[in-house]
């Protein structure tokens, strides 16, 4: 991305469902405060758009997407679209298709565990074909190109590089074919990276290791059904989905950054949801979306101290939504 791109740089905010608009209000005034040049505009997406359009990615918020520097989307998601033929998710993962997002980064770290998982996003089961054969039988195809492959894991070795130089491969190599494929790939890239050291590790195990000793890990690279269960888990094992955020990355074209969790029906509109996951997003849009790290790492403090004083009541305190965004503009003034 270019520096000319920075200044003044345009984020399509995706405010979504739920909580959604709550904490995407937070994360607009964060942002507002500390980087007053951005240019923050709202588009329909999710059970919203569905409700205004009939569509859950209609086409002008595709095209603003694909115009912005960067996306910065709420959770999505409503009960009353669960069983319809148009659903929510099927724009978001449109969405991920259409910008070719491949790359979902998602770190989690508490204490001496300091990990990041880089989850391959627009292949596998989620993308594969799928349907009901006439005798009744229901199928999803797992399918992976070599060439998604190793954009993944060049990646996910860069990313190795940058930190602890320590890269795992998940797969489960010992049953699908395409796990053999992704182990063969991996160790191809790996290559041309002889200061990562690299290991491969079956998904089974994988979840255990976790669960068990999660401080053994630095950067994890997986598919994308495997990825989005184990950096649940990741998530779970330090602090919850609350406090867990995801960029989600191509090699060209912005991308779209997320918190984790969904957009909780049963607390919209009560302002108690904790904001975290969102402005944490953000301050990884600043980093890896607009190359601003400085205006990263100063929102990640501001998000810290704000835990601190200012929790939700998911972590135990009183702070309402809106409190916790004050604490971490508060933070931010000072």
């Amino acid at each position: 991305m270019s520096a000319s791109r920075l200044v003044g740089a345009t984020i399509a905010c995706l405010p979504g469902d739920g909580i959604g608009p709550e904490v995407m209000a937070v994360a607009q005034r964060a942002l507002r405060a500390l980087t007053p040049d951005l240019v923050l505009e709202d588009h329909l997406f999710g059970a919203a758009a569905i409700r205004a359009t009939g569509k859950s990615l209609p086409e002008e918020t595709l095209e603003a997407c694909r115009a912005a520097d960067a996306v910065l989307k709420a959770p999505i998601g409503d009960p009353e679209f669960d069983a319809a033929d148009v659903r929510p998710e099927q724009g978001m993962l449109q969405l991920r298709a259409e910008l070719d997002v491949y790359a979902n980064l998602r770190p989690a770290s508490l204490g001496s565990v300091d990990l990041l998982i880089v989850r391959e996003l627009v292949g596998g089961l989620y993308f594969g074909a799928s349907g009901v054969r006439e005798d009744g039988t229901v199928f999803d195809t797992m399918e992976y190109h070599p060439s998604q492959v190793e954009r993944v894991a060049r990646r996910a070795f860069e990313a190795a590089r940058a930190r602890r130089g320590h890269l795992t491969s998940v797969d489960k190599a010992n049953v699908l074919e395409t796990s053999r494929m992704w182990r063969h790939v991996v160790r191809e890239v790996a290559a041309d990276y002889p200061d990562v050291e690299v290991e491969d590790m079956l998904v089974d195990n994988a979840a255990m290791q976790l669960a068990s000793s999660p401080e053994q890990f630095d950067v994890i690279v997986s598919e994308n059904m495997f990825g989005d269960i184990l950096s649940d888990l990741a998530a779970a094992m330090t602090g919850g989905l609350g406090l867990a955020p995801s960029a989600s990355l191509s090699d060209s074209g912005p991308g779209i950054f997320e918190p984790v969790h969904g957009s909780a029906p049963d607390i919209a509109g009560r302002g108690i949801a904790n904001p975290a996951a969102m402005l944490r997003s953000t301050a990884l849009m600043l980093d890896y979306g607009l190359a601003r790290p400085n205006e990263a790492r100063a929102l990640e403090s501001a998000v810290a101290v704000a835990l601190r004083d200012a929790p939700t009541p998911d972590l135990g305190g009183s702070a309402t939504t809106t409190g916790f965004g004050v604490a971490v503009i508060s933070a931010l003034a000072s």
